[in-house]
């Protein structure tokens, strides 16, 4: 069942990223995006199976024992948002440029980071026939990328599950969110050798 899953994913990843590599006309060849696929979709694995599952299973339990929380919710969200996390980095890349091509000017840093943190709706956008105007020469493979969409997970994560009074089993289920994503961003940059 878990080769299944494996598969699966695999499969999901990679026909995600040939589509959209087909609509952005990208000249990276296949042999590359399957090999790709394959390191972070086995590296993902190994941190699911021996640190995200088990931390989630206690941080659950943690939450209902301690403090009458039911954070089953904020785990699954959390889940999803580990896997997707793992794959962010990548995703801007497709409105990336080789370099700096002469007098041509880069994005403003807001707008990058834009790329970033809304990447999904922008590929949407993209398959929507509308092509986005600028591209930038940064990457997001860095420790300040990371702490940009660990910001944005905070919120987005105090948004989602905050209830007032606020209580500290709910500020559990609020750090989990941006917990959950830095593991999966920190899997990505360690498969890429970036620490």
């Amino acid at each position: 069942m878990l080769t299944s899953l494996r598969n699966a994913l695999f499969g999901f990843v990679l026909h995600s990223f040939k589509s959209t590599n087909r609509k952005v006309k990208s000249k990276l060849p296949v042999w590359r995006m399957e090999e790709e696929t394959h390191e972070h979709v086995h590296s993902l694995i190994k941190v699911f199976k021996w640190i995200v599952l088990p931390a989630s299973f206690l941080y659950v339990g943690a939450d209902f024992y301690f403090f009458k929380e039911n954070a089953l919710a904020s785990m699954l969200w959390g889940l999803l948002i580990c896997i997707y996390s793992n794959f962010l980095p990548d995703l801007p890349s497709i409105f990336r440029r080789k370099k700096n091509n002469g007098g041509t000017k880069d994005l403003p840093w807001y707008k990058k980071y834009a790329l970033l943190l809304f990447a999904p709706l922008l590929i949407w956008v993209l398959f929507s026939g509308i092509q986005p105007k600028g591209k930038t020469i940064d990457t997001f493979h860095n420790f300040k990328s990371l702490t940009m969409y660990g910001f944005f997970l905070l919120v987005l994560g105090f948004f989602a599950f905050v209830k007032f009074p606020i209580s500290i089993g709910n500020m559990t289920e609020i750090l989990s969110t941006p917990l959950y994503g830095i593991i999966g961003y920190l899997t990505h940059l360690k498969v890429d050798k970036i620490w």
